[in-house]
Parts: C-alpha cells; sequence; structure tokens
C-alpha cells in the first residue's frame, strides 16, 4: 500500500519499522543521486546513504512538514556528504597528500560521428569537476537534476540570489575554458 508521507511520518515517530523501510525504499535512489553527485566512491556512497537514513529516522520527529519531506531528506543528504567531503579533505590535508578519488570523468561512447561530442562532453563533465564545491554542486542541481532555485536554496541553504551568482560565476568559467579550448 502506498501511504502519503505524512502517514509514514506519523507510522515511524510512533515506532513503526515497517513505515521506515518503506520510507527508505521510497527515498533511496534520491538519496543515493544526491550522494553521488558529491561523493564519487561508491563504497563510500553506500555508507553515507546509511547515514543519511539514521539521520532522517533521529530527526523525523523534528521534522516540520514547511517543505516536501523529499526536499528535507535531500537536504539532510547533501550536508552529510558535504560534511564526509570535508572530513576526508582534511585528512589528507594533514597528511600532505590530495585525494582525487572523489573525482570521476564520465562520458559516453558513440562510433567516429560521435567522437567529437563525446570529447566535448568529457571535456565539459571534467572542467564541472573542476569548479569549486559551491559552484559544482549548484550546476549539477540545476541542469543535471533539473532542481529549481527555490527546490536548491532548500537543499543548501544558499539563498536565491546566491545560487544565481554561483551559477552565472560557473557558466562564466566552464564558457572561458571552451572559448580557450576551440582557439
Amino acid at each position: 500500500m502506498m501511504y502519503p508521507d505524512y502517514e509514514l511520518i506519523a507510522k515511524i515517530t510512533a515506532g513503526n519499522l515497517h513505515a521506515f523501510r518503506l520510507l527508505v525504499n521510497r527515498y533511496e535512489r534520491l538519496v543515493q543521486h544526491m550522494v553521488q553527485r558529491i561523493i564519487k566512491d561508491e563504497e563510500d556512497v553506500k555508507d553515507i546513504c546509511q547515514d543519511v537514513f539514521i539521520k532522517v529516522y533521529r530527526n523525523l520527529g523534528r521534522f516540520k512538514q514547511e517543505s516536501k519531506l523529499s526536499t528535507w531528506i535531500a537536504q539532510i543528504a547533501y550536508t552529510t556528504s558535504l560534511d564526509y567531503l570535508k572530513s576526508t579533505q582534511q585528512k589528507y590535508k594533514q597528511n600532505g597528500e590530495v585525494n582525487n578519488s572523489h573525482y570521476q570523468i564520465e562520458g559516453g561512447s558513440d562510433p567516429e560521428q560521435e567522437l567529437n561530442k563525446k570529447e566535448l562532453r568529457t571535456f565539459i563533465v571534467h572542467e564541472i569537476n573542476q569548479l569549486p564545491d559551491n559552484y559544482r554542486l549548484v550546476v549539477n542541481l540545476f541542469h543535471i537534476d533539473d532542481y529549481s532555485y527555490q527546490e536548491i536554496a532548500e537543499i543548501t541553504g544558499l539563498s536565491e540570489g546566491t545560487i544565481k551568482s554561483h551559477l552565472f560565476r560557473a557558466r562564466k568559467i566552464l564558457k572561458d575554458k571552451l572559448v580557450k579550448l576551440a582557439n
């Protein structure tokens, strides 16, 4: 049976673990997608997804239902992923190492005619991955995941003006790199 979110919340806060399993099944793809936008190592993604649902379970009683449950869960996934990324980057900095395991270059594979498109796509993905974390996340949420400014603001805690500014600056950086590549 498909329960609305508010019913699941009531059942979970009353201690119904089956309802929590239903919530996890409903939102696990969203959480995994959000985490994978920031963290690239698959084992780390699995661990962080578990951490996200533990936080959801522990804090569900505090959810005010002023926004959609999916937005609230996405925000938890976002902050948990960033916290993890910051902690691992800090560990590598302390050891004087650079950790590139969280960044991956993606691209499609098509025959001859698509080779230039593939190279361009690979270049763009690579350059997006080189953007500062705050720009990269906003670009991915807006252009890849099709979130609105308001939804991105709810997820990240940034103002809509800041989001627009980050998008503008990120696009300018990417445009400059594309112009440089073309020359």
